[in-house]
Parts: structure tokens; sequence; C-alpha cells
């Protein structure tokens, strides 16, 4: 376990222990409040001897992942026992489906605006971020993040983000305030290493579309005849810091024109020999592309991935959100 991370685990023992013998005070159900103790204790005192995050089987270090979810596992993937195993596919499973409820209706037509993903875990579960947020005064919310990390710890952010940022979209803020609460409230209730990039973008009926940037790899605007316009960050990664300002960019879409989201598991995507997919190859596509409508859009991106990458197994998980200014309807 490297020294960096020892104290955010201490510190989340301790916490526990305060909390667990408050419970025992209150002589709420003793013999389990003594046993979580025992346990809390016990991996203290691991951090003492330097044996902290080390399987008690094989001495090999623990997931971090697994560590993150929950400081006081002792034995690493391969050393858990049968219904150990079992029990932990069952939640694997169950917190899938629960990611997928969080995401939006794969294909959509809001207010003018033709919109499609594609959303690629590398496992079980994903530390990606994508949604669609009807706004109070008839605006429409689309964003794509990326937390920090893979796995069930970057799964479980990716919900917190969501939930916040759903509710934050409900007040009406302008988008630099909404992102700033946003970032401020993500940095007061993570880990000091946890952040997330995001890329906001609040379009209206009229084809305007304000983007707010944190940290996020630059959205594509596609405009007529296959210019590109790349919306560069206007901001850091959410929870970097508290106090963290951000602007925000405009830009004006006509009919046919397209603005494309995706996560750095689509750019950074890396071949046999190693290249790396890139920025340059996605904007060569969009250029091309760029006309069709975006649920083929974002299957050409797909495809176009898979085709480079050789293999359907990736390193990271890959989102891509196409968002295409049509004919404005009231229609959702």
């Amino acid at each position: 376990m490297e020294g960096t991370a020892l104290p955010i685990f201490r510190e989340q023992l301790l916490d526990r222990r305060q909390k667990l013998e408050v419970a025992a005070a209150a002589r709420r159900r003793p013999d389990d409040v003594m046993r979580l103790l025992q346990e809390v204790d016990a991996a203290l005192r691991r951090m003492d001897t330097g044996t902290f995050g080390r399987c008690e089987t094989c001495a090999d270090p623990i997931e971090p992942d697994r560590l993150l979810t929950d400081p006081l596992v002792r034995f690493c993937l391969d050393h858990l026992t049968t219904r150990e195993q079992r029990a932990l596919e069952q939640d694997l499973d169950l917190a899938a489906r629960i990611q997928r409820e969080l995401l939006p209706k794969r294909d959509s037509h809001v207010d003018g605006w033709d919109v499609a993903y594609h959303y690629q875990p590398a496992g079980p579960v994903s530390g990606d971020y994508c949604d669609l947020i009807r706004g109070i005064a008839g605006d429409t919310y689309f964003l794509v993040g990326d937390v920090a990390g893979k796995g069930v710890a970057a799964a479980m952010l990716m919900s917190h983000l969501s939930a916040m940022l759903r509710t934050l979209a409900s007040v009406g803020l302008p988008l630099g305030q909404l992102i700033e609460r946003a970032s401020r409230v993500f940095c007061e209730s993570t880990l000091p290493t946890h952040y997330a990039t995001l890329v906001c973008g609040r379009a209206s009926m009229s084809g305007e579309i304000e983007i707010c940037n944190a940290g996020h790899p630059p959205p594509l605007v596609v405009h007529a005849g296959g210019e590109i316009e790349r919306v560069d960050a206007t901001g850091l990664p959410l929870g970097m810091f508290c106090s963290e300002r951000f602007s925000s960019h405009t830009v004006q879409l006509t009919p046919g024109e397209t603005l494309l989201f995706y996560t750095d598991g689509l750019v950074e995507a890396q071949d046999a020999t190693g290249e790396e997919y890139g920025i340059e190859r996605l904007c060569t596509l969009a250029a091309s592309a760029g006309a069709l409508p975006p649920t083929p859009l974002v299957e050409r991106c797909a495809r176009d991935l898979a085709a480079f990458a050789g293999t359907p197994a990736w390193a990271d998980d890959v989102t891509i959100m196409a968002v295409r200014r049509s004919t404005p309807t009231r229609d959702s």
C-alpha cells in the first residue's frame, strides 16, 4: 500500500470507529457493533505493521477499488471463498443494472434536438457519466463526464455525480454557477484523490448551446460542410479545488449541425503497436460523417474504434454522445 494513501484510509477507519463507539454507547445491536469495532482495530494495527492492503493469504496487494469501497477487506479476489466470490458477483450484477437505469433513453428527440449515445464500460460497471436533463426554463442539459479511476469506486462516484447534477439542474442556476456548486460539493464529499472531468451543454430551442468544460476532452462542433470546432476546457476538473471558478462558451447550431461529446477512453485507446486513436482521427471521422443523424454517427465512431483497436476488450470506459440540431418541436 502506497504511503500517500494510508492517511486517507486511516481517516476513514477512525471516522468509522467513532461512529461505532457512539452506537455501542447507545447499546444498538451490541454484538454486531463489537465485531465491527474489532475489524476496524485490526485494520488500524495492519497499518502500524505495514501489512494493510496486503492479502493475508498470498501477501499480494489487494485490488485498490475494493479497498476504496471497503478498507476492511483482507483478501485479494483470488483468495475469496466460493461464497464470497458469488456474493461479489451478485453485487456487481446489481450495481451494473442500477447504473444502466441511470442512463437516459438511448435515442431521444427533445425540443428540436436529436440525441444518441454509445456507452461501453471496460468492466461490469463504469466511471463514465452520460445524461440528458430537462431544465425548468425549457432548456435541455447534455452532460458527459469521467470520474478518475475505474471499477466499483468510480461507479459509486458516478452515481453521486449524477444525483448531484440532476438536483442542481432543477434549480435554474446560470451554467457557470451550476458547475461551480457541483465542483464544491464533489470536493467536500469525496476523498482528496478523487475528481471528475465533465462537459455540460445547456441548449435552448433557438439552437444556441452554452458549454462549460471542466477539464474534459474538447467536444467537437461539426458545422455545415464538415468544418470542425473544438470547445476546450474552461476550468479544472470537478473536485480538484473547492473554490474553482468556471466560465462557458456559446455556440450556435443550425439544423443538421452536430455537437459530439466523448470521454478519453475513445481518444486514448491504443492499437496493437501502442499508437493512440487520437483526437485528429476523431476529427477526420466527424468531418466526413458529421452529416449523419446521431444514432448512425455514434455507431460509426464505435465501429471505427473497434477496427482501430482490434479488440472488444477496452482498457478504459468509452462514452460517445451526438447532439444534432433538428426542427424545433415540443415533443420529448
